[in-house]
């Protein structure tokens, strides 16, 4: 059974310190919906509230219609994944995935049906025998999921399940994660501080920040179209340049600190004002005419497919520049550029950074 996961106005507080002040969400059957943000902001304690460890000071938490607020977790059927496995060391594989089953008291038979198919279904089943101090970070963590969705839960529950694991293999398991819950088809909820690995396994991401959630969107939509500062540079990399939005003979323009014009077709209705720019690396155009942002290259990295730049403009503003690679063309330390932008791509908010003042498309 899919299960839709409602929360209207959550709060959690330690005492006197509010970590969850009002929150509010609602998470799709079948949704791979992660929490992202910083160390402290209170992804894992909602994660946790969601899974009956943490009390609830407000507000209410429903799986479909039943509000699960006071049922004990044993009750939620939830599986759950940890940072650290949390596999039991004295049990093999096989009793691992098991473990879940024979708390049930299902019959001997369908646990063993369905371990085996778990097992499978994780590419463990060659070590079913073995114990886990034999296998890798990686293979341990496939038996870890294995378990919490042998007892086949309505919801499952993720902790930061890959910062264990070096790099190579945190990309191969949070691939192996994405399929096995669009095969399984079941909702999750994933925490995360990593914004690529959110990026790479979400249907839908919540963005974080002190316990207030500052934009709900799809990979996509966070990258190309936050909704503030703190968004455009928890989500990638991001410039973040000072200008003014100005409407002349019918046009609006944002106005570069150099005195460079853009002219934007995308902004909402508003007054002239100062704003912020949030420029991606890749947004950034190099000028063939000499008009634009005028700097001086500072660094250079080649990556093969593409060269990085970072170019200390003649205002003082040190931008990150990122382009394909081509033959025969690479700016040297030194060298005087000038750079213009993708006028559609770019994002714009006012002074403080918390609005963006682009039209949001349909």
């Amino acid at each position: 059974m899919e299960v839709n996961i409602r929360i209207n106005h959550a709060l959690k507080k330690y005492g006197d310190n509010v970590v969850i002040p009002d929150l509010s969400l609602d998470i799709k059957p079948g949704e791979f919906f992660t929490l992202l943000g910083p160390s402290g902001c209170g992804k894992t304690t909602l994660l946790r509230m969601i899974a009956g460890f943490n009390s609830i000071e407000g507000g209410d938490f429903y799986f479909n219609d039943t509000r699960i607020n006071d049922m004990e977790p044993s009750k939620r059927n939830i599986g759950m994944v940890f940072q650290n496995y949390a596999i039991f060391p004295h049990m093999s594989v096989r009793k691992n995935v098991e473990f879940g089953l024979v708390n049930k008291k299902k019959p001997k038979d369908q646990i063993k049906t369905i371990s085996e198919k778990y097992m499978k279904l994780m590419h463990i089943d060659e070590y079913a025998d073995r114990m886990p101090s034999q296998l890798s970070g990686g293979q341990q963590q496939r038996v870890a999921l294995a378990r919490a969705l042998a007892i086949e839960p309505d919801v499952l529950l993720m902790d930061e399940p890959l910062s264990n694991l070096d790099a190579k293999l945190r990309v191969e398991m949070r691939q192996v994660i994405k399929e096995v819950q669009q095969e399984v088809g079941i909702t999750t909820v994933y925490v995360t501080h990593d914004q690529e690995e959110a990026m790479a396994v979400s249907d839908r991401i919540a963005v974080f920040k002190s316990g207030v959630i500052q934009q709900i969107g799809t990979p996509h939509q966070l990258y190309q179209r936050p909704q503030n500062t703190f968004v455009a540079f928890f989500i990638g990399r991001s410039n973040l340049l000072d200008g003014k939005l100005v409407h002349e003979g019918g046009k609006t323009f944002v106005v570069f600190n150099n005195g460079f014009r853009q002219e934007m077709t995308n902004i909402v209705d508003c007054e002239d004002q100062e704003v912020k720019i949030s420029v991606r690396p890749e947004e950034f155009v190099m000028s063939d005419d000499g008009t634009g942002i005028s700097g001086v290259v500072e660094q250079t990295t080649f990556l093969g497919i593409s060269t990085n730049y970072f170019i200390r403009t003649d205002h003082g503003e040190r931008v990150e520049v990122n382009e394909e690679s081509q033959v025969g063309k690479s700016l040297q330390k030194g060298d005087r550029v000038c750079l213009k932008v993708k006028a559609h791509k770019i994002n714009v908010f006012n002074k403080e950074g918390s609005a963006s003042l682009v039209v949001k498309e349909v």
